[in-house]
């Protein structure tokens, strides 16, 4: 098949193709197996911080049913990719059509947006948990925490529908995708006529701002308790595996525009950075929850020492 060169428009049914990766003669099953153990890893080792968490009671507090929020989103990054891929590595399929090509975008979109989004909502209970920790249950109530949930589901949702509603009906004058996945951009570079899109940039720099905020009160927290290195060291604690999992995140995305950077660089390895934040955090993030268990398992001996030495002063 081959690219539409001319200004026409494309009429529906529209049928993509993915340049997909360049697979040498024989090395196909190989891919394909490797992309099967990695999405059954996704699968089994989020599939047992979900089940952790629903068993130990112990576990249903605020951080931990955000932790299940973020388990969804890897699952929805990790599937909207993966099967895709298999299927790409074991017969060469390479074809897909419009709805199932928007679907795995905004599949795609929605993980990118949402983790950021629960990310800031944990900041925000990390910042009350250090900064308020006599106020912390009265504050962080399971209405507020649902609601914390609920909005950056909601945040995620409204940002990709809209920018995929203002480029839903934009005339596409080509149809070969040079990616191995869909995405917006991928998609609006085969527009007949220059298209923008700067919304997730802004929303991307408006989370960063809330999350390095609400890190450089806790932080600033933290340093103020001068005389309980106790309490300082749990408050590092407890906000480290968080930040982890955000700097993972912001170090996949960060590889993938550098990758774009240089021209000359095969485009096989450009392919495989683009997927590095669908196929690395989903699979490092189990280890980090759990790290993340056993710092908040000691969560509540350190409010009562925030507490006490709140109460002392």
């Amino acid at each position: 098949m081959e690219n539409v060169t001319t200004l026409t428009p494309l009429k529906q049914p529209i049928v993509f193709e993915l340049e997909g990766f360049h697979i040498p003669p024989g090395y196909g099953s190989f891919l394909f197996f490797l992309a099967l153990l990695n999405y059954i890893v996704v699968l089994l080792g989020n599939g047992v911080v979900v089940c952790v968490i629903v068993i130990d009671k112990n576990l249903h507090r605020p951080m931990f049913v955000m932790v299940c929020n973020l388990v969804v989103c890897d699952l929805l990054g990790a599937t909207a990719v993966l099967p895709r891929l298999m299927m790409h590595f074991l017969t060469g399929e390479k074809r897909m059509a419009y709805i199932p090509a928007i679907a795995q975008a905004f599949s795609v979109h929605m993980y990118g947006v949402a983790v950021q989004t629960i990310l800031a909502a944990m900041a925000y209970d990390r910042y009350i948990a250090v900064c308020e920790p006599l106020r912390y249950h009265a504050i962080m109530t399971s209405a507020r925490l649902h609601s914390c949930c609920a909005l950056a589901w909601f945040v995620a949702v409204l940002c990709i529908a809209v920018l995929f509603g203002f480029h839903m009906n934009v005339p596409l004058c080509g149809n070969i995708i040079k990616h191995v996945y869909c995405s917006n951009r991928a998609i609006l570079s085969l527009a007949c006529s220059f298209t923008s899109a700067e919304l997730l940039l802004c929303l991307h720099a408006g989370i960063f701002i809330i999350i390095a905020f609400s890190y450089f009160r806790i932080l600033h927290a933290s340093l103020k308790q001068s005389g309980d290195s106790c309490v300082r060291s749990k408050a590092f604690q407890t906000c480290a595996s968080h930040l982890v999992v955000y700097v993972l995140y912001e170090i996949a995305a960060m590889i993938i525009i550098l990758s774009q950077r240089f021209p000359s660089a095969s485009h096989n390895i450009k392919k495989f950075f683009s997927i590095l934040f669908i196929i690395i955090p989903p699979t490092i993030n189990p280890v980090i929850y759990g790290l993340v268990s056993k710092e908040l398992l000691g969560e509540k001996q350190f409010s009562h020492n925030s507490a006490h030495r709140v109460i002392k002063s």
